[in-house]
């Protein structure tokens, strides 16, 4: 007699679960810094329009995958396309994705642990602002500091999944999310009432149409796919634990809007500060770790305390989407193999923490020293690379056109009609199109940018 699937305790734990699982380093690290890049508002704009044509409808799909199969990736198209079927492989390509980017994720996610303990320290007091901008220099080539931090986030996340869906991942996703997004309010209150505030509004909100150029659409395309946790198995793994009373589209609707909330709000909490005290929005990757410390030294006592929250935030928002990556991973062998949650979650967890290790380790060149000048780039960089610009965007196209083309039509429509007092006829047509027509092209699209296949802005210039 099989065992009984685990499933979410309520439908609203399933949502903050699924938004813990899309808010994470994307939309407080990366989406500020590419929108300073880009210009801000007509980039911020695009950005929501994307979510709405191209996020919302893959990730309708992928939860539907996962609720009507009642599987983990590998077991969900080998249950709805057949044992033989190589969409079976769209499976393993989800559950590769989240072993390889969690282990890296946790390298970034302890230099956010690091900078939280530093700043009980009050670490920029009496330093210039070069040796503050310094210090992630100095912790990036620090060996053992990156392999404790990276041990001690691997610990958290290991202890989270192992409690199971309910008692862990649900748990705890209740406690974190609800904190995080009442730091990130009392943090925008305070931006308010800094004389950047007006400034930062207008960078964000209002279109500045000579400032982005057409490789800034599809960076706004492919954020709005990317932070949504799409075409890693996260959805599908998460939409498995879903009863058949839940309202698909609906919840899809509620997590895009509460993502997109958390980067709309990281923006006018970062950029405030950056307008008040005079810098450039366009710092870049390193507007997080090097910019915001040499603001905080700036703003005196209550600096110290604001730097704290502010990484607490971030490892707050790492640790509801690793929970959900390493998920990916261990559900794939409780599902297929059998194996209890506690050996899952331990060997799973444990082999991620190794193959992590030449990420920790990339900034010293302590491990693999040649590795970079046979790749052209350092171990983390290289499998960032090779997540961000292959593995996502193929299982995000490949999700789309299964959904779209392949799955049962009668079941793919009772999936998301299903939990539903409305019909949905219209709702589901245009959801059926844009996941059709739409996304596949745009993911295509985001391929061929990211590898280097076009550039779109030599080909409209």
């Amino acid at each position: 007699m099989s065992k009984q699937r685990e499933h979410w305790g309520s439908r609203f734990g399933f949502i903050l679960a699924a938004a813990g699982s899309a808010v994470g380093l994307g939309n407080i690290w990366k989406f500020p810094y590419i929108t300073g890049e880009n210009g801000g508002g007509l980039f911020v704009l695009i950005y929501l329009f994307c979510i709405a044509i191209v996020g919302i409808p893959i990730m309708i799909a992928e939860i539907i995958i996962g609720r009507s199969s009642q599987k983990s990736p590998v077991g969900a198209f080998a249950a709805l396309a057949g044992k033989n079927s190589n969409w079976k492989y769209v499976g393993w390509l989800g559950v590769f994705s989240g072993f390889i980017i969690l282990s890296y994720y946790s390298v970034v996610a302890g230099w956010a642990l690091n900078y939280t303990f530093m700043s009980l320290s009050n670490f920029f007091d009496g330093k210039s602002p070069d040796e503050i901008g310094s210090i992630f220099g100095v912790m990036y080539g620090a060996s053992g500091i990156n392999l404790f931090w990276h041990a001690v986030f691997m610990m958290l996340v290991i202890g989270v999944v192992i409690a199971g869906v309910k008692s862990g991942i649900e748990k705890w996703n209740r406690i974190l999310m609800p904190i995080l997004i009442l730091i990130f309010v009392v943090l925008a209150i305070i931006s308010i009432f800094l004389s950047g505030w007006g400034d930062a509004v207008q960078f964000v909100f209002y279109p500045h149409f000579d400032a982005l150029k057409p490789s800034g659409v599809l960076e706004a395309l492919g954020h709005a796919f990317f932070t949504l946790s799409l075409g890693m198995g996260a959805m599908l793994t998460y939409g498995s634990y879903l009863k058949k009373s839940a309202n698909v589209p609906k919840a899809a609707m509620l997590i895009s809007v509460l993502d997109t909330g958390v980067a709309l709000l990281a923006c006018m909490v970062m950029f405030p500060i950056i307008f008040t005290y005079g810098y450039s929005p366009e710092a870049g990757p390193g507007l997080v770790f090097k910019t915001l410390p040499i603001i905080f030294s700036e703003i005196g006592d209550f600096g110290m305390f604001i730097s704290f929250v502010f990484f607490l935030l971030l490892v707050f928002a790492a640790l509801s989407s690793a929970v959900s990556l390493l998920e990916v991973v261990t559900s794939y062998f409780i599902d297929e193999k059998g194996w209890s949650r506690h050996k899952a979650t331990l060997i799973t967890g444990g082999a991620i923490f190794l193959f992590g290790i030449p990420s920790a380790l990339a900034g010293s060149s302590a491990l693999f020293p040649e590795w970079e000048g046979m790749y052209g780039k350092n171990f983390f960089d290289t499998f960032d690379y090779l997540a961000s610009n292959w593995m996502l965007p193929l299982g995000g196209l490949f999700i789309a056109i299964y959904a779209g083309w392949v799955m049962d039509p009668a079941l793919r429509k009772a999936e998301f009609t299903s939990g539903s007092k409305l019909t949905q006829s219209n709702i589901y047509i245009g959801w059926l199109f844009f996941l059709k027509f739409i996304a596949p092209v745009a993911v295509f699209l985001i391929i061929l940018q990211r590898v280097g296949l076009i550039d779109i802005d030599a080909l409209l210039r």
